[in-house]
Parts: structure tokens; sequence; C-alpha cells
């Protein structure tokens, strides 16, 4: 099946909230109409996000993030630190050849980073392997995956997916920069000194998707029934705190 996508390039920050309305409003409006949405964000403010099966209380056991605010994703996984990063989020309704096979699907976006990042001097692979951890660190980006990108043994960009009456949500983090409240993960600046990412490889990135999962790229404003849909759950006591 191919399908029209829509490219939705956010041009300012916003806040955890909005940015995980939004994705859960494109999921259902590509369930409505079969549209399908690739959006690229950034985010206001330091936030965590936790993965959907854990507990907000888990937040506390990092006393460096538990006075951030925190929002709850649609996917599973661990959590995430959004500070200096770059986000992407696309969604594929029922029926789309790749919703049907989502490791596709992470293979096939993280290869297009790959292509970007290689083409500025960045050795970038994937992990290859799973992690054999009984216990997974809170934070997602100390877990190890096998689509995971990773730069001199350093994890730079992770996905995840939900997948909702055979639509799929897939959305991912590419780390830029450490944040200074976990240094420890370092992000594409820290380890190339000359490595420099703008809004017009974050378009270029959200071109080359769109190529990629449908047959008509359309960059568009984001629809004013995704706005209304978001504003209406935006906060919500399972959302925020």
């Amino acid at each position: 099946m191919t399908a029209p996508v829509q490219l939705i390039l956010d041009e300012l920050p916003h806040p955890g909230v909005w940015n995980m309305a939004v994705d859960a409003a494109l999921l259902e409006e590509s369930l409505r109409n079969g549209t399908v949405f690739v959006r690229l964000y950034r985010w206001s403010e330091p936030t965590v996000s936790l993965g959907y099966f854990q507990k907000p209380v888990e937040c506390e056991s990092d006393p460096r993030i538990s006075h951030l605010p925190s929002v709850r994703r649609l996917s599973g996984g661990g959590a995430i630190l959004h500070d200096k990063e770059q986000t992407y989020s696309c969604v594929l309704p029922p029926g789309h050849t790749l919703a049907e096979q989502p490791s596709r699907l992470y293979d096939l976006i993280h290869s297009l980073v790959v292509g970007l990042l290689r083409e500025q001097g960045v050795d970038v692979q994937p992990r290859g392997h799973d992690s054999k951890s009984a216990i997974e660190p809170f934070l997602c980006f100390l877990r190890e995956a096998s689509p995971d990108l990773v730069v001199l043994g350093h994890k730079v960009l992770g996905s995840a997916q939900r997948r909702r009456r055979g639509a799929v949500l897939q959305h991912g983090s590419l780390l830029l920069k450490a944040s200074e409240f976990a240094p420890e993960l370092l992000g594409l600046h820290d380890l190339f000194a000359t490595f420099h990412w703008s809004t017009d490889d974050a378009k270029e990135l959200g071109r080359r998707i769109t190529r990629v999962l449908g047959d008509a790229l359309e960059i568009v404003e984001l629809p004013q029934s995704v706005r209304s849909a978001a504003s209406a759950v935006e906060i919500t006591p399972d959302l925020a705190h």
C-alpha cells in the first residue's frame, strides 16, 4: 500500500505534554484518514518521558531528574531525558506495508540517519545485539537494543513503537549533546568537536523519511484537527506532574 505523506517540521520547541499529545493525536488521525505523518520536533525544557509501562515514582530514584517535568509516552521502553536532541515521529495507517513489519521500520529509518550522519563524517553503526541485563536501567540511553545507533561506544539514537488497531507510531531521539542532568550520556557534539546539526539537517532527515514511506510528499503545518485533538488531551493526571 502506498499513501500520501505529510511532513510536519516544528520550527519552535514545545513542552513535553504538547509533544506527546500531538503524537497521540497524529496516531488517531492516521487511523481516521489513512495518512502517513512524519514529524520533526524539539523540547522547550528538559523533560523526562516515561515508557508506557513505567511508573512516575521511578523518577524519584534519580535526584538529578526527579524535579524535571515528566510525561508518559505511548510507547514502552525506558525513560528518556529529552534535552539537547532532535526528535522524530512517524505514523503509519493500517494496511501500510511497513505497519506489518515493525522491525523493518526501525531498520529503515535508522539506516537513513546513518547515511545522513556519515555524510557529515560521523562513523555510526547499529548496535546489532540486545542487552542481556536481567534488570534494565531506568533511562533508555543506558539500555542496549539491537536497532540502537552507536558512536564510539555511545548510544546516540534510540527509537520505540506503539501499535494501535493496526496503525503504528514510531518515535526516536537523536542525542546531540549531553544534558547537565545526565552528563554521562554523550551526544554527537560531545563526541565530534566539528559536528554541527542545523534546522536544514532536520528538514533533510524528514524528507528522506517521507520518501521511503509513501508516494506523495507534502510539507504542511500541523493539521487543525490534530491541533484540536492534542489540545483536548494536553494535560491529564496521567501525562504530567
